[in-house]
């Protein structure tokens, strides 16, 4: 729950259900936690699963040092991270990622694996990740490949062609 809040924090979305605790409803559609956060850092070729319990051990203390700082109370029934509110979830994070903070490179790592879960699905194959409607991917309006899955794109993206086809290059776009 911590991490997912986390991840919410980055890219935020709605909640999933009313009593949705994780996902602070900050803004419509689906954010990272909806797009795979979670499952993309437990994969095992990202090298962030086997340290996912002690980060939101360090969030959560984060939090509540945040929380007695400012005179905050927070709700007991969820972790210290989660009970904050948008706003400041956003802080913390803020200043777990200064640039000064010695711990910034884990809270900017745990950042771009939420940023990856939304705008590339590294972790789904990118047509099955379309097929099922990925948020990320249908929010930043990612192309669908052709009905045999290879992407072509007839029209140039800068609206002109940047250069002619070497001579030599295959139907298949390869050079021979």
């Amino acid at each position: 729950m911590t991490i997912e809040a986390f991840a919410d924090t980055i890219i935020p979305g709605e909640k999933r259900s009313p009593d949705d605790r994780a996902i602070a409803g900050a803004a419509p559609g689906g954010g990272a936690v909806v797009s795979g956060a979670i499952e993309l850092l437990e994969t095992p070729g990202g090298g962030m699963a086997p340290a996912l319990d002690a980060l939101a051990v360090s969030l959560n203390d984060h939090a509540s040092e945040y929380a007695q700082e400012r005179g905050l109370v927070l709700d007991t029934d969820v972790p210290p991270f989660v009970a904050l509110s948008f706003a400041d979830r956003t802080a913390l994070v803020e200043l777990l990622t200064a640039p000064e903070n010695p711990e910034k490179q884990m809270w900017v790592a745990l950042a771009l694996f939420s940023n990856m879960a939304f705008d590339s699905a590294a972790h789904l194959n990118t047509v099955d990740a379309l097929a099922a409607k990925h948020p990320g991917l249908m929010t930043i309006g990612y192309f669908q490949p052709d009905a045999d899955s290879v992407w072509r794109f007839p029209q140039f993206s800068y609206g002109r062609q940047l250069a002619d086809l070497h001579p030599n290059t295959t139907t298949t776009g390869s050079p021979a």
